[in-house]
């Protein structure tokens, strides 16, 4: 749901879409991105290793919102 709603913010700035991933922590929304790559630079420069499209200790970063809020 989120990937959609992204999806339809282009016009919208600085929206931090490179952060949404799968279920799995797998970068499944790369094709969006200006290249194949940026969405992991992106994320790498955050701190968050990426290894194969699939981020290295997803569980460390995932935001579970029932918990969260």
């Amino acid at each position: 749901m989120v990937g959609w709603a992204l999806n339809c913010s282009h016009t919208q700035a600085d929206v931090p879409a490179h952060r949404v991933v799968n279920r799995n922590g797998r970068l499944t929304g790369k094709h969006f991105f200006a290249n194949p790559t940026q969405m992991q630079e992106l994320l790498e420069a955050e701190g968050i290793k990426v290894v194969d499209d699939q981020i290295q200790d997803f569980e460390k970063h995932f935001w579970n919102p029932i918990q969260e809020l």
